[in-house]
């Protein structure tokens, strides 16, 4: 019986992994607003499950969490966020964000509290700021990828070989890169795990990171191999060590929350992957990071 259900729940997350996989493909090929809008929902549902984490009771007993109504603006404000960023740039949304939520939990009825100012922040910075970085990545950096092979086949309806800019092909490398480290570090640890990681999460091992970061490097220089970006081999396996540790810092730091929440999965919005949360912890940190990168270190984008 035991058996049988763990196949179950293996078939549910192969069925949702492949359906989530080859959706998020698309709309990162689509770009523009169905890329944001597509993301702004994913923030949403995102900030919604931190703020209930931040409301749980291994949480609460040693604070005072956010009301629930700021809770819930907040998540509006970190789902318009990417929006603002896409039209209007992302320091707008960042300031005016801030200083609202300041105002209605300085403003509120009875005792106003630090921690729920710094609960309050933290989940604007990272359920709304940081993902924004993924709209200016993608949007933001439309240097158009010239030596990209596949731009040149690629159909004049679908916007034909200027489709293919410097932030698409970023964007695809860098999502590829972090599937590739969490596949990786799951085998390597499945095969070679002996030593933990961290106590935040006991099933992370060393031996499953250096696998992990292996696979993703290789990942990197591959797909830059693929699309000719970005053009040196140096530059590439930079890349992937940015993609690697934003990913593993972007877990450790949502199995944190959960870890004193005391659950297990930030919510059961995804049936056999728990919430929005466990499946993009990895990219958090990494869509600032790979901006950054491209933007200021890479010369001209990289080309």
């Amino acid at each position: 019986m035991e058996t049988q259900q763990k196949a179950s729940q293996l078939r549910k997350r192969i069925v949702f992994g492949l359906g989530i996989g080859i959706s998020v493909g698309g709309v990162v090929l689509a770009g523009g607003w169905v890329f944001t809008v597509a993301l702004a929902s994913a923030v949403f549902a995102g900030s919604r499950e931190y703020f209930e984490l931040v409301r749980s009771r291994g949480i609460a007993a040693g604070m005072t969490p956010p009301p629930r109504y700021v809770s819930r603006v907040c998540s509006v404000i970190c789902a318009l966020m990417p929006i603002l960023t896409l039209y209007f740039g992302l320091d707008v949304s960042v300031t005016s964000a801030a200083f609202l939520v300041a105002i209605a939990l300085l403003l509120q009825r009875g005792n106003p509290r630090f921690s729920q100012l710094s609960s309050t922040i933290f989940g604007l910075f990272y359920c709304g700021y940081l993902p924004c970085f993924w709209v200016k990545l993608r949007c933001g950096l439309a240097a158009p990828a010239l030596q990209t092979r596949i731009g040149a086949a690629w159909p004049i309806l679908l916007g034909g070989q200027a489709h293919w800019t410097v932030g698409l092909v970023a964007a695809l490398i860098s999502i590829s890169s972090i599937i590739a480290a969490d596949t990786y570090a799951f085998l390597g640890g499945k095969a070679f795990g002996r030593t933990p990681l961290t106590s935040i999460s006991p099933k992370k091992t060393w031996e499953g990171t250096v696998v992990g970061l292996g696979g993703c490097i290789a990942t990197s220089i591959i797909l830059s191999r693929i699309f000719c970006w970005p053009s040196s081999v140096l530059s590439a396996i930079a890349l992937g060590f940015l993609n690697f540790f934003g990913s593993v810092f972007g877990d450790l730091t949502e199995s944190m929350i959960k870890r004193d929440a005391g659950v297990k999965d930030s919510g059961s919005l995804i049936p056999g992957h728990g919430g929005i949360l466990d499946r993009v912890d990895s990219y958090i940190f990494t869509g600032a990071l790979v901006y950054s990168f491209v933007k200021t270190i890479l010369p001209l984008y990289g080309v």
